[in-house]
């Protein structure tokens, strides 16, 4: 028992830990950890300040600092200076959204996949490809030497989502998760900070748990991070970079305004901080917004992957890169992928130099704009955030019932959607709401079934 344990003593957390395991503080961390993992511990909870357990432990400070460290770098619990230490609202999320298998009799509306309607255009495309008598340089390694097309290729797209650059600072990856984890190796070490949304990308939290980078949610105004925020964290919260996804926001479906890209970027500039900017979506819009990297090019490492705007197969991300982040990024890729694919980086790059990207990108909108009115005939009497040429929408729940609760319910009923909890970052409170993607099913059909299912549950919330 503790030396200084009184029974009646108000502590949200009084560990019991065997002093003769060494070292103390790991077992102090495994102890934390567990109680999190088996509920002891509930997200949101505050724990006792440092100073007051190592007073109830009879431990030096230095241990129990050390402990809480171990698990904050593995996302576990946040900390928060004026506010105290929290157990992180994610640290029971399920960080992997897509499952290994097709949830069998659920319809899925909680992946964002994209309409099949770019599978038989690319089939062509690859199959003239494997017509060509020198067929056998495609499962070879490729030589980034030899790629200077493909790469006015990557140029091409990415101007057409919204940024202007040059050859110079393109790179290649094995997607946009792939690019996010090699930017992130290369310019932290364990321990660096780098600030995100209150809700974000399950992709990076990965990344960054992996890494022992932590992530810090910095303050939205109107579901688009505050520059005002940003900056504050600049100075007080000791950060390296920040991740944005201006488009599209994942999971809010928000568009960022001009006037807020202007302000980070300057932001950025100010206080030499990288900013990786995630172009998943940006092809998603009809007139694309200007790139944040387009205010900020020597700041910015901007990733354009196609897995959402052409085929989810296509594994593929051009990244530009910013001349001072380029030769340890290009080292992080190298040493993460030896090469890309060079036969889905020619695939890429035909389908983008032909145009037929264009017809494939108008496709998918037409679908995605279908999809859309079909889901606001349904949910017309709620709110569901993002617009009509997006893939999903952020659905705020009625009631009281959190996100977790309604994902749990909706998959009793054969409907897979994904909770705000899922996104969260740190102790952020998360919304009450889920993502609900309109692509994801199958057949127009499957999503209308989906949406009657939905509609039921909200229904009987209200």
């Amino acid at each position: 028992m503790p030396i200084n344990s009184f029974e009646n003593y108000p502590m949200s957390w009084k560990p019991s830990i065997d002093k003769t395991e060494k070292p103390i503080y790991q077992a102090l961390a495994g102890q934390l950890e567990q109680d999190i993992l088996n509920g002891v511990l509930l997200p949101g909870t505050k724990l006792p300040p440092q100073r007051e357990l190592a007073d109830y432990l009879d431990l030096n400070l230095s241990t129990i600092s050390k402990a809480f460290k171990v698990c904050e770098l593995k996302g576990l619990i946040s900390a928060t200076v004026g506010s105290g230490t929290f157990v992180s609202y994610d640290a029971l999320s399920n960080a992997y959204l897509l499952d290994d298998k097709k949830p069998r009799h659920l319809i899925e509306m909680g992946a964002t996949l994209p309409d099949s309607a770019s599978y038989e255009p690319l089939l062509l495309q690859l199959k003239n490809m494997l017509q060509e008598t020198d067929y056998e340089k495609w499962f070879g390694y490729g030589r980034s030497g030899e790629s200077r097309w493909q790469k006015d290729a990557a140029i091409k797209l990415i101007q057409r989502g919204g940024f202007e650059t040059t050859v110079d600072h393109i790179l290649f990856a094995n997607g946009g998760q792939n690019a996010i984890a090699a930017t992130l190796a290369s310019l932290c070490q364990p321990g660096d900070r780098i600030g995100v949304d209150h809700h974000t990308y399950p992709g990076l939290k990965t990344v960054a748990a992996m890494l022992s980078v932590q992530i810090v949610p910095i303050k939205s105004v109107n579901y688009e991070m505050s520059p005002t925020a940003f900056e504050y964290a600049c100075k007080n919260d000791n950060i390296k970079g920040i991740y944005l996804i201006p488009d599209y926001h994942n999971p809010t479906a928000h568009c960022m305004s001009v006037e807020n890209r202007k302000r980070i970027a300057a932001i950025a500039k100010k206080y030499n901080q990288f900013i990786i900017e995630d172009a998943t979506y940006h092809l998603h819009n009809v007139k694309p917004l200007p790139a944040v990297a387009s205010f900020a090019p020597e700041q910015v490492i901007y990733i354009a992957s196609l897995s959402k705007s052409i085929a989810p197969g296509l594994r593929l991300a051009y990244v530009a890169v910013p001349s001072q982040y380029k030769e340890p990024i290009s080292k992080a890729l190298y040493n993460l992928n030896i090469s890309v694919s060079p036969l889905l980086a020619e695939l890429s790059a035909r389908t983008i130099v032909s145009n037929q990207f264009e017809a494939l990108i108008e496709s998918h909108r037409e679908q995605a704009f279908c999809r859309n009115q079909v889901l606001n005939r349904y949910l017309a009497d709620y709110t569901c955030l993002g617009t009509e040429t997006g893939i999903f929408r952020w659905l705020l729940l009625p009631g009281k019932i959190t996100g977790a609760e309604f994902e749990a319910l909706a998959a009793q009923q054969g409907v897979q959607v994904y909770a705000a909890e899922r996104f969260v970052v740190g102790n952020s409170c998360p919304d009450r709401a889920v993502r609900v993607s309109i692509c994801a099913p199958d057949t127009l059909e499957e999503l209308e079934r989906g949406l009657i299912i939905l509609e039921r549950l909200l229904n009987d919330l209200t």
